[in-house]
C-alpha cells in the first residue's frame, strides 16, 4: 500500500496544533472580542510561521536525523543544550500529563454509555497511554496512520457542530470589543500554533524533500487558523460574557468553553458532537507531542533506534506524566501556567537564534532577514514577559471590571 507522506505530513501539522488549548481559547477571548481575536490569531499565526522556517532551515543544516537537542548543540552550543533540555521535558511532559489528565473523564463517560460500568478513578488515566501508545512505539507511520482516522473523525464532529450551532449564533455577542486586556491574550494563543515539534520526525518521514516540508507546514498550519476561527464565531456567538453561563464564570472556574455552551443549548446532537470533538482535540495533539517527545528523548539520550530502544523512549514518555497524574498535580498545573513563556523560549526565541547562525539560505544574511529575525526574538521576550507578569497577578487590573 502507497501511503501520501505529504497528505499525512498536513494532518500531522494540524494535528499537534489542535489540542485541549482549542477548547480554552473562547474563554480567553472572550474577554477583547471576536474581531480583536481575530487580528491576535493572525499575528500569532505569522510568527510562528516565520519560526516554523526558521526550525526546518536549522534542522537541514545539520546533518543525520537530529532533533531539538543536537540542532541547538551544533548551532548554538552548550547554553542552548541546556536551556532546550530544561524548557522542552517542562512543557512537553506537562502538556502529556493534561492531555492524560483532560482524557480521564471522556474515557469514563463513554465506558458508562456503552456498558453501565464506572471505571475506578486510577485506572483512567492509563486508558490514553495504553491505547494509543503503541502508536507512537511504531513511530511516525504509526501516528500518521491512527492521525488519520482521528482527523477524519475531528472534521466529522466539527461539520456535527457547524450543522447545528450556526443558527444559535447572535451577531451583536461578535460585536463585543474591548482592547484593555489584550496582553492576556496572547500567551494563550501562541501556544495554540505550537507545532514545531512535529518538524524534525516529519524531515525524515518526508524523505528530506524542503519545497513539500515547507508547503506542508503552510498547509498544515493554515487549516487550524482557520478552524480556530469558525470555533471563535460560534462560541463567542453563542455563549455570553457574563451571567452563570457565560464565558467568565467558565474561566472562573478553569473549564473550556464546552461546559456553558452544553449548558445553553441542550440538544443531544449538539452534547454528541461538543464530545467528539474535545476527545478528537485531544488525542490528536497528545499524539503528535508524544511523538515529538519520544524522538527527542531518543536524540537528547542517544537511545538506539532498534525495538529496544523504542521501547524505553516510549516508557520514558508515559511514565514521568503518569506518576505525576497520581502524585503531584500541582507540579503539571505550575507548568502548564507557564506553557505560554516555554512556548516563546522554545518554538520562537529558540528558532530564531539558529537561524540568526545559519550560512543558508542567504536571506538570513540580508537585511531584512535580520530584521525579521531581530523582530521574532523581541516578539518572545514580549511573551515570556507578559506570561510571568500574568502569573504574578500583575495583569489583573485589565480584566477586574468583569469580576466584580
Amino acid at each position: 500500500m502507497r501511503i501520501n507522506h505529504f497528505f499525512g505530513g498536513v494532518l500531522l501539522v494540524a494535528g499537534t496544533t489542535i489540542g485541549a488549548g482549542m477548547l480554552a481559547l473562547p474563554v480567553m477571548s472572550g474577554f477583547i472580542g471576536f474581531f480583536p481575536s481575530l487580528l491576535i490569531f493572525l499575528i500569532c499565526y505569522l510568527v510562528m510561521l516565520a519560526t516554523a522556517f526558521f526550525f526546518l532551515d536549522a534542522n537541514f543544516a545539520v546533518k543525520g536525523e537530529p532533533n531539538l537537542i543536537s540542532m541547538v548543540h551544533k548551532t548554538l552550543g552548550g547554553w542552548a543544550k541546556v536551556l532546550s533540555w530544561v524548557v522542552y521535558l517542562l512543557l512537553l511532559y506537562s502538556l502529556t500529563a493534561a492531555y492524560i489528565a483532560a482524557s480521564a473523564p471522556l474515557f469514563t463517560s463513554a465506558i458508562v454509555y456503552l456498558t453501565g460500568y464506572t471505571l475506578p478513578t486510577w485506572v483512567a488515566p492509563f486508558a490514553l497511554p495504553l491505547i494509543f501508545g503503541g502508536f507512537v512505539y511504531l513511530g511516525t507511520l504509526g501516528v500518521d496512520l491512527i492521525n488519520r482516522f482521528l482527523m477524519f473523525g475531528l472534521a466529522i464532529s466539527s461539520l456535527l457542530l457547524l450543522g447545528f450551532l450556526p443558527e444559535h449564533v447572535e451577531i451583536e455577542l461578535l460585536t463585543h470589543v474591548d482592547w484593555s486586556p489584550t496582553l492576556l491574550i496572547f500567551p494563550v494563543v501562541i501556544t495554540a500554533f505550537g507545532y514545531h515539534i512535529i518538524i524534525p520526525s516529519l524531515t525524515t518521514y518526508m524523505h528530506h524533500d524542503r519545497r513539500k516540508l515547507r508547503l506542508t507546514l503552510v498547509i498544515g498550519s493554515l487549516l487550524p487558523l482557520v478552524i480556530y476561527i469558525l470555533w471563535e464565531v460560534l462560541i463567542l456567538g453563542i455563549v455570553p460574557i457574563e451571567g452563570e453561563r457565560g464565558l467568565i464564570e467558565a474561566w472562573r472556574q478553569g473549564a473550556s468553553a464546552t461546559l456553558p455552551l452544553t449548558q445553553i443549548l441542550t440538544n443531544r446532537w449538539i452534547k454528541v458532537g461538543v464530545f467528539f470533538f474535545s476527545f478528537f482535540a485531544i488525542i490528536t495533539s497528545f499524539l503528535g507531542v508524544t511523538l515529538s517527545l519520544s524522538d527527542f528523548l531518543t536524540d537528547g539520550m542517544k537511545i538506539k533506534r532498534g525495538w529496544k530502544g523504542r521501547l524505553i523512549a516510549c516508557l520514558l514518555t508515559f511514565a514521568p506524566p503518569l506518576i505525576f497524574v497520581f502524585t503531584y498535580k500541582r507540579g503539571f498545573i505550575v507548568a502548564l501556567e507557564y506553557a505560554g513563556a516555554f512556548v516563546a523560549i522554545l518554538l520562537i526565541f529558540l528558532p530564531a537564534m539558529m537561524a540568526w547562525k545559519l550560512k543558508k539560505p542567504r536571506f538570513y544574511s540580508t537585511f531584512v532577514g535580520r530584521l525579521l529575525i531581530i523582530t521574532v526574538i523581541l516578539f518572545a521576550a514580549f511573551i515570556v514577559i507578559v506570561d510571568i507578569l500574568e502569573q504574578w497577578g500583575t495583569l489583573a487590573p485589565l480584566i477586574s471590571k468583569y469580576l466584580r
